[in-house]
């Protein structure tokens, strides 16, 4: 049979099976051409303007900080007109934005308030998350130096009564829409599909760091192991302080600087977690209740970050790339707020480092056993030994 007869019968029948073309019966759709005179922003949000309480109830943010927030992010957000149509303007796509981290609706639901095709809301969202991302992140949670670390030691020996503390860390499970061909990869302890953000927040409930993305099979501990901040734990280059004598505490001898979790976290060298079991002694049991009045400070900062934004109290069902970057605004859109709340710079002022380079945290491949060393467990006990005696507060003994 001739080879260009056989070419041309193929050629037909990959045409016929082709699917028919969707014919458009409109560019835009009568109801999206009212956009600019009846759509929520452009009505709802400017009637807001006019009521602050209202208008922070909407956005979780107040008119002046709204305001703020778009000078910074306004930018890198804004999209130039074109010929075929007007371009939605940066205030817009700001708002469509934090209504979606804010309620956590559906696109669809939000393309119909703001009448807006659902394929443009998820463009913007996925945009202006990762925007705020960028323009917030240096400001609002820069890398810690040195000296900030001090004055996170500080903010809790004053208001926690823990001595060497820099932070407290703890995981927050995400929960998303099972991702497709995921298996169980996202299936956590609690039955449902997540991802992981993993935290450590300062006496005063600001995100020092984040790492955002493990896998919702993943424990806390496996979270930590796999993040950029366990491998820079590790190995020591958080630039954390030198270990320090606590004044009054002399015999103690010298003490590192130390972050707080619970038992889901391996006993580190600057890593606490609770004595384990339940028959325990007084003194054990004194300073399992030190550390958990300490290491509280991240669950009410994870409380605080869901009762603002909604989004965290529903089911997420953006692919895991969308939902990493929205957690991620959140979490800088969280410091900005407080930051204005608490009067403070989240940003310490740092005294310069002969290094002419300032240190990262790096991508952290997989860390070794969780098993804690003779010296982990011996300065745990110190630490214990100084709060009930040295570090004793009036109160605690009526606790425990």
């Amino acid at each position: 049979m001739d080879a260009g007869f056989v070419a041309t019968v193929a050629l037909v029948y990959a045409m016929s099976r082709r699917r028919p073309r969707i014919v458009r019966r409109c560019w835009v759709h009568t109801i999206l051409r009212k956009r600019l005179q009846r759509e929520e922003y452009h009505v709802l949000v400017q009637e807001l303007r006019l009521d602050g309480v209202l208008f922070q109830q909407y956005f979780r943010m107040s008119k002046d900080a709204f305001d703020e927030l778009l000078g910074k992010v306004g930018p890198l957000i804004a999209k130039a007109d074109t010929r075929m149509r007007l371009s939605i303007g940066p205030a817009e796509r700001l708002a469509i934005c934090l209504r979606y981290l804010a309620t956590g609706d559906s696109y669809r639901t939000i393309a119909f308030s703001y009448r807006v095709g659902h394929a443009t809301v998820a463009v913007i969202v996925k945009e202006v998350a990762g925007a705020i991302w960028t323009a917030l992140v240096e400001e609002t949670m820069p890398v810690p130096q040195t000296e900030d670390w001090r004055a996170i030691a500080a903010g809790f020996q004053e208001r926690w009564n823990f001595p060497n503390c820099v932070g407290a860390i703890d995981g927050k499970h995400v929960v998303i829409q099972a991702p497709a061909n995921s298996g169980s990869l996202y299936f956590n302890y609690k039955s449902s599909h997540s991802l992981v953000l993993l935290a450590v927040v300062d006496a005063e409930y600001l995100f020092r760091v984040v790492d955002v993305g493990g896998f919702g099979r993943s424990s806390d501990g496996g979270s930590l192991r796999n993040s950029a901040f366990g491998e820079s734990l590790r190995d020591g280059s958080l630039q954390l302080p030198p270990d320090t004598v606590i004044p009054g505490a002399e015999r103690v001898g010298l003490l590192p600087h130390v972050f707080v979790g619970d038992e889901a976290f391996p006993l580190l060298d600057n890593l606490l977690r609770p004595f384990p079991g339940r028959q325990l002694t007084r003194e054990r049991r004194l300073f399992n209740y030190r550390l958990s009045r300490a290491r509280l400070v991240v669950e009410c900062a994870f409380g605080i970050l869901s009762s603002q934004w909604r989004m965290f109290r529903r089911v997420i069902t953006t692919s895991p790339e969308v939902t990493e970057l929205c957690v991620k605004a959140t979490c800088v859109l969280h410091n900005f707020l407080r930051r204005k709340t608490i009067g403070r710079s989240s940003r310490t002022p740092v005294v310069a480092e002969s290094s002419d380079e300032a240190p990262t945290l790096r991508d952290a491949p997989m860390m070794g056993s969780n098993n804690a060393t003779r010296r982990s467990i011996q300065l745990r006990e110190t630490f214990c030994s100084y709060l009930n005696e040295e570090g004793v507060v009036s109160w605690q003994h009526k606790v425990v």
